[in-house]
């Protein structure tokens, strides 16, 4: 659904609360009501043949999808924003759009791991060239562009491993060979980065995530500036990833408090992050904020603040050992996705899903979301888990 725009620009607080809704057309409600449906009625034949009129089928839009999409599109700075059921649908939709056989793809080799498996393991088997790249190389990815790619695909911070990337210098060299430059914004949102300002084209998000804030919904989000939107509306129309009427209510929900929380997300990360590089269990810490991060000096000019997800590199301890750390902790739960109001915990290995670069490091990562809860309790939490992650048996 295309954006409108505010009549009168407002700071990023007060849009975010504001942008979306109107209240007296909906009898004075604050909030836009769940419309639910798919068949939309025309008032005559004129009309329904023409198709001029803002809803025309339930898949298409809904005055509950376009509160969330318009306001979406108008805090990345985009023309129009679409829904889709989840973060990978947006992936997909998006990649989708601007692919096609005999074409080469460019993407991080630090992406999220379903994104990069759709890639290596779908789009090569519809005659897509993947390459995945060094994500710190910057400029110099103008050596890899070749005149059939099509696409490149960023997400700064890295999966899991949070290297920053030059998005400035990647965009102005995919623009060169003809590229379109897609970038995974669900870390950052659009609340401390715009890679539409940058000169992406299109920015995703698995609104799951920040968006919805509560671990009770899944949802996606694509949004582009006009030279992308005809291609990703043909394929958001075509393949039809149409969110559900609840979910969307529950991502607008999210969207209005988001600021909020994400202030609170990011004062703790930072805090639990500079007391993990001092914990002797933990070799090194990856967190974009901290100097010591690859690409923080980039993270520093582009961004405009750091969220709750990090990971940490755990020096060298028994297998038992770690299952006794995470099996005992008590407020950090195991378990995928992120962006909720709980902690989280969940190990990785940071040898595995690369390609281009080699690995970060050859020890245990875990990957860690500090949640709303107290810092000191979560510290408790964590400390007890290092004790026994040290024991003997």
């Amino acid at each position: 659904m295309v954006s409108k725009g505010p009549k009168h620009p407002r700071r990023q607080s007060t849009e975010i609360v504001h942008h979306g809704r109107d209240p007296f057309a909906q009898n004075g409600f604050v909030n836009t009501p769940v419309y639910r449906g798919s068949t939309v009625l025309f008032p005559d034949l004129e009309t329904l043949e023409s198709g001029k009129q803002r809803y025309t089928y339930g898949r298409k839009g809904s005055p509950s999808m376009s509160a969330l999409e318009d306001a979406l599109a108008n805090l990345e700075g985009g023309v129009a924003c679409y829904l889709m059921p989840s973060g990978l649908s947006a992936v997909t939709t998006a990649l989708l759009a601007f692919l096609k056989s005999g074409d080469h793809l460019l993407i991080a080799d630090t992406v999220y791991q379903p994104s990069r498996r759709f890639s290596s393991e779908v789009l090569t088997t519809f005659g897509v060239e993947v390459e995945f790249y060094d994500p710190q190389i910057g400029g110099g990815i103008a050596r890899l562009m070749k005149p059939n790619t099509r696409v490149v695909y960023a997400e700064s911070p890295g999966s899991q491993t949070f290297e920053v990337q030059d998005l400035p210098a990647i965009a102005a060299a995919a623009k060169a060979g003809g590229a379109v430059m897609l970038v995974d914004n669900t870390w950052a949102t659009p609340l401390f980065l715009k890679p539409l300002s940058l000169g992406a084209d299109v920015v995703i998000h698995a609104a799951t995530k920040y968006i919805v804030g509560h671990a009770d919904a899944n949802l996606g989000a694509v949004i582009c500036n006009e030279a992308a939107h005809a291609k990703l509306r043909h394929m958001a129309w075509s393949l039809g990833p149409a969110a559900g009427s609840e979910e969307i209510f529950l991502g607008t929900r999210g969207l209005r408090t988001m600021e909020v929380r994400l202030e609170r997300h990011q004062r703790s990360a930072l805090h639990m992050a500079e007391w993990l590089a001092t914990r002797p269990e933990v070799a090194r810490v990856l967190h974009p904020a901290l100097p010591s991060c690859p690409g923080h000096e980039i993270w520093k000019r582009d961004f405009k603040g750091s969220t709750g997800l990090f990971s940490v590199i755990l020096k060298p301890h028994a297998k038992s050992g770690l299952a006794r750390m995470l099996d005992g902790l008590e407020l950090f739960g195991m378990g995928y996705s992120w962006g909720g109001y709980e902690s989280l915990a969940v190990p990785f290995d940071p040898k595995l899903g690369r390609t281009a670069t080699a690995p970060i490091a050859n020890d245990t990562g875990v990957r860690l979301h500090i949640g709303l809860e107290d810092v000191e309790d979560l510290k408790e939490d964590l400390a007890a888990g290092f004790d026994r992650l040290g024991r003997n048996s």
